[in-house]
C-alpha cells in the first residue's frame, strides 16, 4: 500500500468514526425527545406504566456498544465516555 492510499485509508477510518459518533449523538437525542413528546401528549404516567423507557435505555445501550465497536482510540474513547455520561444523566443516574 503506497503512502497516498495510507492516508486516504486513514482519513476515511476518521471520518467514519466521527460519523458514528454524530449519528450515535442524534441517535440518543431522538430517543429522549420522543420521551418527552409522549410525556407531553400523554402525560407523565403514561411513561412510567409502559415499557417504553425500559426499551428506549436498550437502543441508547445498544448505541453505545456500536460506538464502542468502531471508536477505539483515545480520543473517541473519551468522546463515547461524554456521550455514556450525557446519557446516564437523562436516565436520572
Amino acid at each position: 500500500m503506497s503512502a497516498d492510499q495510507l492516508k486516504l485509508v486513514l482519513y476515511m477510518k476518521n471520518m467514519f468514526s466521527d460519523l458514528i459518533y454524530i449519528n450515535s449523538v442524534i441517535a440518543t437525542e431522538l430517543v429522549k425527545i420522543t420521551e418527552n413528546l409522549a410525556a407531553i401528549r400523554h402525560g407523565e404516567d403514561f411513561l412510567e406504566e409502559s415499557t417504553c423507557t425500559t426499551e428506549h435505555d436498550e437502543l441508547n445501550q445498544e448505541i453505545i456498544n456500536i460506538l464502542d465497536k468502531y471508536n477505539k482510540t483515545s480520543s473517541e474513547v473519551i468522546r463515547m465516555e461524554r456521550l455514556k455520561k450525557h446519557i446516564l444523566k437523562h436516565l436520572g443516574e
